[in-house]
């Protein structure tokens, strides 16, 4: 059954008369449209009968070459709401009692459409398109394992590249080439050597690497419409104090996390069980983040694996498992691994070993 069948399945189940989605990842997974968007309405109209666009004039040719599903246009003299009308009406939507809209629309474009339906209440997407896209079909998984073999092998050239005195961005810069050559579009590439590793988000600068430092290495990239992420550790010379330690106990915590996530289970168990690992061990204010996210055509998105998370995991979700421990002016240990949940348990999509890499100094 295509992605749209699927669609029309799901409002079925839940009584929506219209889907409504604004230009991106929603749209691209689902119609395989990917339009600029801007402040000019472009919306995706999906019923259990019609499909089309509200488009705006200027988009409509390049928006052509992507789809056969009719257009209703407008211009920039005239403005949306005649062309909205038209649609409406040609959908029979004018009584619609439930309406979905792209969370990721911009706030104008989803008022027009509801006080263009000012009887229909709203919801957003988590039980049509975004339950539809948590659960990856073997092309999708085909993509994403081939996406994780590629930051596998940005992430080895970065560490044959690594010398003390390079600076953070140097490094960076590696594996964003590496990623190029591969055909890949890089997305981010934190680098955080020593007590810059401390901050999870790090912004990856003019911090030179200097011996005894661990460095925290979380790169990604884009290829084939899906998406890479994943953070391993690297050593410049002797280990810092206590960082053989920590680094065990966010391995364990990984493992506790890996055992915890099977279909049917809660997604805040999976982070509790990560979580109880470090807290136990006496790290627990050092765990800073929640324990995961899903990935495929965006690098986050659903299932999230936070400690209120009550989403039941499933077969064919992907997501990562990346818990940490950050020590303010000392380190930061965080291990990441993308998965996608099987019958019987995760498998994990890198090739990568979670042993913190050894670079001389």
């Amino acid at each position: 059954m295509d992605r749209l069948s699927r669609l029309r399945q799901a409002m079925k189940t839940e009584g929506v008369d219209l889907v409504a989605l604004g230009p991106g990842a929603h749209m691209a997974w689902l119609l395989d449209v990917r339009p600029h968007g801007d402040e000019r309405p472009l919306v995706a109209c999906i019923t259990a009968d019609h499909a089309g666009f509200l488009m705006p004039g200027l988009e409509a040719d390049s928006a052509r070459q992507q789809t056969d599903l009719p257009f209703y246009p407008w211009d920039d003299a005239d403005g949306p709401d005649a062309a909205l009308a038209n649609l409406l009406s040609e959908f029979n939507l004018t009584g619609a009692r439930s309406l979905v809209l792209d969370e990721t629309m911009r706030a104008d474009h989803a008022a027009l459409i509801q006080d263009a339906l000012p009887g229909a209440t709203r919801q957003f997407t988590a039980t049509t398109v975004g339950a539809l896209r948590m659960r990856k079909d073997a092309d999708e998984y085909a993509k994403l394992k081939a996406n994780a073999r590629s930051a596998d092998a940005a992430m080895k050239a970065a560490w044959a590249a690594m010398r003390p005195g390079m600076t953070e961005t140097e490094v960076a810069d590696v594996a964003r080439e590496s990623f190029l050559s591969q055909g890949a579009k890089p997305l981010f590439t934190i680098i955080g050597a020593g007590p810059n590793g401390a901050f999870p988000h790090h912004h990856t600068g003019q911090t030179r690497l200097a011996g005894g430092q661990a460095v925290v290495m979380d790169i990604g990239a884009g290829m084939a419409g899906y998406s890479s992420d994943i953070t391993r550790m690297a050593i410049l010379g002797p280990a810092p104090d206590g960082y053989d330690k920590v680094h065990d106990i966010v391995d364990a915590a990984v493992e506790a996390a890996l055992a915890a996530a099977r279909p049917g289970v809660p997604a805040k168990a999976v982070d509790a069980a990560a979580r109880s690992v470090i807290a136990e061990a006496g790290y627990g204010d050092y765990f800073l983040h929640r324990t995961g996210h899903g990935m495929g055509v965006e690098v986050h998105e659903p299932p999230y694996l936070t400690g209120a998370s009550e989403t039941l995991l499933d077969e064919g979700m992907v997501f990562s498992i990346e818990p940490g421990i950050y020590l303010p002016d000392r380190f930061g240990i965080r291990l990441e691994e993308i998965v996608i949940l099987r019958a019987d348990g995760p498998e994990i999509l890198s090739d990568l070993p979670r042993a913190a890499v050894q670079i001389d100094a």
